[in-house]
């Protein structure tokens, strides 16, 4: 199944990056060999520029990525769900300035103000976690709000508030364990965002250049012309580690959606069983009258 290849692949990501003071070969800013040398039995993924061990900085780099990546992910994932479900539930003028400012977010481009951000504040982790998730959080808190508003018309929020339940009880034990799926596949796309958008930053050279991550690979690898010199492997690494970050997490993201609606695992559970799907092009032959 894809979300179990989806699994596999992070899950190798993930450990080899948690154990890479265990299995990394080498300190990865320490030139262990010479510059640019191809990958071989010392060196399994060659040398950068700079002399220094390929595989560790993957190791090491992938360590850095991955918890920067998903610490955007759950902050912007919380903030996003606490604008939606008080403007969804409150509703009135609480829904009116929550919006507003959501909406502020949205129209404002996000390129420009990340780059400005990213310039003028100090580079590091913490602040690639800020500027992305001041960036990164309104799409979620316009689709969390929508889906907040439709289930607020249930029988069952109705029925709660009948009996007396308090509002954030309503909340927190009504409204937001039904919005788990619309949650999770949100949750999955911030982390692809995440990944994705720090590399981009770090290779535009706005990111710290001494901490090692895989979108600073990609930088140095440039800065030194590993293009031009041959040296493909200083930034195929790299390359292929956001890749195929980004592939395992839209598989999972995949079997996510299909959870959360029952028209797509019906699909797949025909295309399982053989069964075709009806075209909507057909029509029913109608006779003419003679």
């Amino acid at each position: 199944m894809p979300v179990t290849v989806g699994l596999v692949i992070l899950g190798a990501l993930v450990a080899a990056s948690a154990l890479a003071q265990l299995v990394a070969p080498y300190n990865p800013k320490r030139a262990t060999g010479g510059i640019n040398e191809p990958p071989s039995l010392t060196h399994l993924f060659g040398t950068t520029g700079q002399g220094q061990d390929v595989l560790s900085q993957f190791l090491y780099g992938g360590q850095n990525t991955l918890w920067v990546a998903f610490s955007i992910a759950v902050l912007t994932t919380l903030l996003a769900l606490i604008v939606a479900l008080t403007a969804a539930y409150f509703r009135g003028w609480v829904d009116d300035l929550l919006t507003l400012v959501t909406n502020v977010f949205l129209v404002i481009p996000g390129l420009p103000l990340v780059v400005v951000l990213a310039a003028f504040l100090p580079p590091g982790p913490l602040t690639m976690i800020m500027v992305l998730t001041i960036t990164g959080w309104a799409f979620g808190a316009r689709l969390f709000r929508s889906q907040a508003l439709s289930l607020r018309e249930r029988e069952f929020i109705a029925a709660a508030e009948d009996v007396g339940e308090s509002r954030w009880r309503i909340v927190a034990i009504e409204l937001l364990p039904n919005m788990g799926s619309v949650v999770a596949a949100y949750f999955v796309n911030q982390v692809i965002f995440a990944i994705t958008a720090q590399a981009s930053l770090e290779f535009l050279g706005l990111g710290d250049g001494g901490q090692i991550t895989w979108g600073s690979m990609l930088f140095w690898a440039q800065n030194s012309s590993a293009l031009i010199r041959g040296a493909w492997w200083t930034f195929v690494v790299p390359g292929m580690a956001i890749a195929l970050t980004a592939f395992s997490l839209a598989l999972i993201n995949n079997a996510v959606d299909e959870i959360g609606n029952p028209r797509l695992r019906a699909d797949r559970l025909m295309r399982r069983a053989g069964v075709r799907k009806p075209s909507a092009t057909l029509m029913t032959p109608v006779k003419r009258d003679a």
